[in-house]
């Protein structure tokens, strides 16, 4: 019952804070969604700044394999997190009523991790944060940049890579 009852004025708390546009601090064990999308205790949290494949999405590899790098990313991620606290902060959300935030785990800034470990690409549209971390794993090719991919918001539009 007392759990409860914190819990309840854990969201009324986060739910007033974004109401009047201060940062949102949430914290605790993540279960990963997908290579830039978590979720902490009942508050889906979208990656800042960044944008992962999509678990079903194929890329390929030097030799023109295929391989399923949105799963891979998001296997990288729950690897990094490794079932350590993740802190999150926030200022808002987004039209699914995910927060949107930069999380780090043991100070190590995921968004930014992700990107230059090549499991996602720089979200220019929102963001030019981590535009530098893009040029470099683009140029050790590490991740998705070990061949050819698609650019994440063109596959959920239905592009694909040819055959």
């Amino acid at each position: 019952m007392k759990q409860l009852f914190l819990q309840t004025i854990f969201i009324y708390t986060l739910t007033m804070t974004l109401a009047f546009g201060q940062t949102v601090i949430i914290e605790g064990r993540t279960r990963v969604i997908d290579g830039d999308t978590i979720k902490i205790e009942k508050s889906r949290i979208r990656l800042h700044g960044i944008d992962a494949p999509e678990n079903k999405q194929l890329c390929k590899d030097k030799k023109s394999s295929h391989w399923l790098c949105g799963q891979a990313a998001t296997k990288a991620l729950r690897k990094k997190i490794n079932n350590r606290v993740v802190e999150c902060l926030s200022e808002k959300k987004d039209r699914y009523k995910r927060y949107i935030a930069i999380c780090s785990v043991d100070g190590v800034n995921l968004n930014r991790w992700l990107v230059l470990n090549g499991w996602a690409i720089a979200y220019r549209k929102y963001s030019k944060d981590y535009i530098e971390a893009e040029a470099a794993a683009k140029s050790i090719e590490t991740g998705i940049w070990t061949g050819e991919f698609i650019l994440p918001w063109e596959w959920r539009r239905g592009k694909r890579l040819k055959q």
